[in-house]
């Protein structure tokens, strides 16, 4: 049975403007866990909720199956490691091996021969001011801290601004590295998608502050497909569209020719044969266009509710 890294019941943050939730979601220990979602769907807030920078009004959160209402133990804490989006302003007159210092000890499990391998990795400037970095290189820093630390979760937000990406794909590579050699779980806030693609085993969509669902990031792939369809004219078109009601998008590309998008496309090919409609061509949606779809209301059939299995 797979363990819940973090689990969230019915936790619900209200803002001024907005509220987050209800969120209900079981994060894998072990596994690389997306959050994917537009500016302001709610992905850092609850990010911040998870290290308890922010408590939410409602509901209950448990780290490894504990829940933990009068603030998290520091023996939880020191297996926690957090990359904030924006850099912490009161480390910016430290240099990095300063600031690298002061973490060591707070973290028991600092392991500084990593964080040596990680800084010449990623061509960290050792004695410059964090304050004076580039953002890129402060991003290096910060990442390459957050994992001598060797924390049992990583939180990440947006990790990749700023990289080049030469540094993006040494990010990637160590990030992947890491969890596999540790067992570590990862939740990683991003908008990139293709670092989606490349790390992550899980994905959770929000939308304008809510859960819009969780599921294996390999199911979703060939889960949707466009395709384009000989037509006769608007007539044969419209009628097209009352004989296959779960198509989205159906419109007339060119005369002659329709595109729509489906789910399950081997079942709508053979009603269009059956229709005697001729397909022209078709192909599998990519990932971010699936996420759009999505977000417009059509869930995906193939959503993964087994991690406990």
């Amino acid at each position: 049975m797979v363990q819940q890294a973090v689990e969230l019941r019915n936790v619900c943050k209200k803002r001024r403007s907005k509220t987050v939730g209800p969120l209900n979601l079981g994060l894998p220990q072990g596994y690389i866990t997306a959050l994917v979602g537009q500016n302001g769907s709610g992905k850092s807030t609850l990010l911040h909720m998870l290290l308890q920078l922010a408590f939410p009004g409602e509901g209950e959160i448990r780290w490894f199956g504990e829940a933990y209402k009068d603030g998290l133990p520091l023996a939880l804490r020191q297996n926690i490691a957090y990359v904030p989006e924006l850099p912490q302003n009161e480390e910016n007159f430290w240099t990095a091996d300063e600031a690298a210092e002061f973490r060591r000890h707070w973290y028991p499990s600092w392991d500084h021969s990593y964080y040596e391998e990680l800084m010449l990795r990623f061509e960290v400037p050792r004695h410059a001011r964090l304050g004076k970095m580039s953002k890129g290189e402060r991003r290096k820093f910060e990442i390459a801290a957050a994992l001598a630390a060797k924390p049992r979760l990583l939180l990440l937000d947006e990790p990749s601004s700023g990289l080049d990406p030469f540094a993006w794909k040494i990010m990637i590579e160590t990030l992947q590295n890491y969890m596999e050699q540790h067992e570590a779980t990862i939740i990683i806030s991003t908008h990139i998608i293709e670092e989606v693609r490349r790390l992550a085993d899980y994905i959770v969509l929000m939308h304008q502050g809510q859960l819009l669902g969780m599921t294996e990031k390999d199911s979703l792939f060939g889960s949707w497909s466009e395709m384009w369809v000989q037509v006769e004219g608007e007539q044969e078109m419209k009628e097209l569209a009352a004989e296959l009601p779960q198509a989205v998008e159906l419109k007339l590309e060119t005369p002659g020719v329709a595109s729509f998008m489906t789910q399950q496309i081997y079942l709508y090919e053979k009603r269009i044969q059956d229709l005697g409609v001729k397909v022209l061509k078709s192909r599998s949606l990519e990932l971010d266009e699936i996420l759009s779809l999505w977000t417009r209301g059509h869930r995906p059939v193939l959503i993964d509710q087994k991690r406990g299995e």
